[in-house]
């Protein structure tokens, strides 16, 4: 790591273009050698996992749906179809279905009778 970056230096204020620094390490992109990052989307094993989820949401309870062999313009109808079978509002966000609310033991045969491989994740 070059002397100019270091991890406990915290940038105020620059001209320079931030974009070209890596957000990780701070070193100029062209430098960098690269990271462990974790893919865009879930890998697809088959199973759908359910999971209730709290933390990072402001205390409100959902549920995200994890892992579908779906396109994206097909996930947003599904999602559509679960949020109406729900009563409630949700969203699709990179490959994940949430749902707002717990819902998990009511989604769960729901989707198993449409055909997809689910089961509940977390404990």
């Amino acid at each position: 790591m070059s002397s100019r970056f270091r991890q406990n230096d915290r940038l105020v204020y620059t001209t320079g273009d931030r974009e070209a620094l890596c957000p990780e390490c701070g070193e100029p992109l062209d430098l960098c050698s690269g990271h462990d990052r974790p893919p865009d989307r879930v890998k697809n094993d088959g199973i759908v996992r359910i999971r209730r989820e709290v933390k990072g949401r402001k205390g409100k309870t959902v549920t995200t749906l994890t892992g579908f062999p779906l396109p994206d313009q097909a996930l947003g109808e599904l999602a559509s179809d679960l949020k109406r079978f729900c009563g409630t509002g949700g969203s699709v966000k990179d490959g994940v279905i949430i749902i707002q609310g717990d819902h998990g033991s009511k989604i769960l045969p729901w989707l198993e009778s449409r055909g997809f491989k689910s089961r509940i994740a977390g404990g």
